[in-house]
């Protein structure tokens, strides 16, 4: 069976998704878990378009060893240089390099003639074979590109230097069909194409990424790029689970194979989906909480009788399992470290006994302590804010009720180490706390998006929320969990701005260091 080669863009094209803000530990975690998925290939980030975002590019290239890391550059000297400065120390140093070569991008984005749009692309690719032994190009809205001039300018960029050839569906305008016949052109027509690998990146603005980045499989390429749980920009991009999951069903019909480690198919699509905030619609493909549920009484029949009658795939194979009981109160240090190690997360000895301690206060409310319980409290002490002064939550208390103004007090612990406390009303509890909030921290606070999550069933399951704030015109995401929605949502709410103080004080550092 042909291999075909996973590309994962969750850290660059699935974080430019709007709301999702993941710091530089946060997009270590998850280079992790993609490298145990066994993705070949991970695009870490844009190192060129933040300090930020170079550092955590150059953390990811300098820590990944198991899978290829690469960078995105526009066709510029400045992003390569930069995608060189962060992904030197990589195994195999990639650079991304992307340019539009549709007659509309051309005409009113890049307002360039389609000579000046090869002659840049060959020069920028040329300087980049200079420093990088892996260059991918990609030609930006490919699906809406003349084919002619699209093999052209392909086979100049090939004899540059590129290694990597990207059609991208950047809209998610094209039909099965033509997007396949546009990989069949390109691979009938191009001279030199036998050089190089060509890619398919699809767009599901009209909900046909999957069956697109197929056909384009079917049509010679061999290289799927997407992310995990399809997010990204618009309406997101391809879900590379559900890509992977669809040839090794259909294995009889599609004669591919990936490297993809099918067993860490939840894991990896929970820590995207808890650390972006962009939790998993129930009904997804592969992965949804109602993927292996079923609810028609012929159904339950036909799967009891035997299981392949209404699935087609196990849960077992993309690593859903029961969450039972697998460890309780009297559960020593060891065995919770042991539980830890299997969930994929690596944590240092102050960090596992903060985890631990949480463990052990859930025990004390929680009877049955689950894999997702865990993996909530594991995902909540990774973000390392334990040098930093911020606000502390010392004592809240809600008061509603049907006939009563909803009404919030609170105590918090500023970063100076003063005690302040104040009171408010709003329209329901949740505002009446964080109007509590806004009025006792001194940043200038608003309100962008509020989420809120069970993390499992039964009504002592953990509330998980998720908020969006702009704190000081800086965008910042929080998570909190709690077993009272309320106590979880102030833990969002505080983990957003204390994010910000934590930004600030690397950022001051840096300053300091120069």
């Amino acid at each position: 069976m042909s291999q075909i080669k996973i590309f994962d863009t969750t850290l660059r094209d699935g974080e430019q998704s709007p709301g999702v803000n993941l710091n530089q530990l946060e997009k270590l975690e998850i280079a992790k878990q993609l490298e145990r998925y066994g993705v070949d290939r991970m695009e870490a980030g844009f190192p060129a378009s933040s300090k930020g975002d170079f550092n955590a590019v150059k953390t990811i290239a300098d820590t990944i060893k198991g899978t290829s890391v690469t960078g995105l550059a526009r066709t510029v000297k400045s992003d390569i240089d930069a995608c060189w400065e962060a992904l030197k120390g990589a195994e195999e140093p990639c650079v991304h390099i992307f340019l539009a070569t549709s007659p509309i991008h051309m005409t009113y984005k890049l307002k360039k003639s389609p000579q000046e749009v090869i002659d840049t692309a060959v020069e920028m690719v040329s300087y980049a074979s200079r420093k990088f032994p892996q260059i991918e190009w990609s030609a930006e809205d490919a699906s809406r590109s003349d084919l002619d001039f699209l093999a052209q300018i392909i086979e100049q960029v090939i004899d540059a230097g590129a290694t990597v050839i990207n059609l991208p569906d950047t809209v998610g305008y094209a039909t099965p069909s033509e997007y396949g016949n546009m990989f069949r052109y390109i691979k009938e027509t191009v001279p030199n194409i036998d050089r190089v690998r060509l890619s398919c990146h699809c767009h599901n603005d009209l909900g046909m990424a999957v069956a697109n980045s197929i056909a384009a499989v079917e049509n010679g390429a061999t290289q799927v790029e997407g992310t995990i749980n399809g997010i990204g920009e618009r309406a997101g991009n391809v879900a590379l689970e559900e890509v992977a999951v669809a040839l090794k069903i259909r294995s009889d019909h599609y004669p591919y194979s990936t490297g993809v480690n099918f067993a860490e198919t939840k894991r990896t699509s929970d820590l995207v989906a808890k650390l972006t905030g962009m939790y998993v619609q129930a009904n997804k493909a592969v992965i949804g909480r109602n993927a292996f549920a079923h609810e028609s009484g012929i159904h339950q029949d036909g799967v009891l009788k035997n299981a392949s009658t209404y699935e087609i795939i196990t849960p077992e194979m993309v690593g859903v399992s029961s969450n039972t009981l697998f460890l309780g109160k009297h559960s020593g240090r060891h065995a919770f470290k042991d539980n830890v190690e299997k969930l994929g997360f690596e944590l240092s000895d102050e960090k596992l006994q903060e985890a631990f301690n949480q463990f052990k206060l859930l025990t004390d409310r929680k009877k049955e302590v689950t894999d997702d319980d865990l993996f909530t409290i594991l995902t909540e002490v990774q973000t390392d804010m334990s040098k930093v002064d911020k606000y502390q939550l010392e004592m809240f208390q809600v008061q509603y009720g049907t006939a009563n103004i909803p009404t919030a007090t609170v105590k918090l612990k500023t970063p100076d180490e003063e005690m302040v406390q104040a009171a408010c009303t709003g329209q329901g509890s949740v505002e009446a706390l964080y109007e509590t909030l806004d009025s006792l921290i001194m940043e200038d606070l608003q309100l962008v998006d509020y989420q809120l999550n069970s993390v499992g069933r039964g009504k002592d399951a953990l509330a998980e929320s998720h908020v969006q704030l702009i704190v000081n015109g800086e965008p910042m995401n929080g998570r909190g969990s709690a077993q009272d929605v309320i106590e979880a949502s102030a833990n969002a709410f505080l983990n957003a701005v204390n994010r910000y103080l934590v930004q600030q004080q690397a950022s001051h550092k840096k300053q300091a260091v120069k």
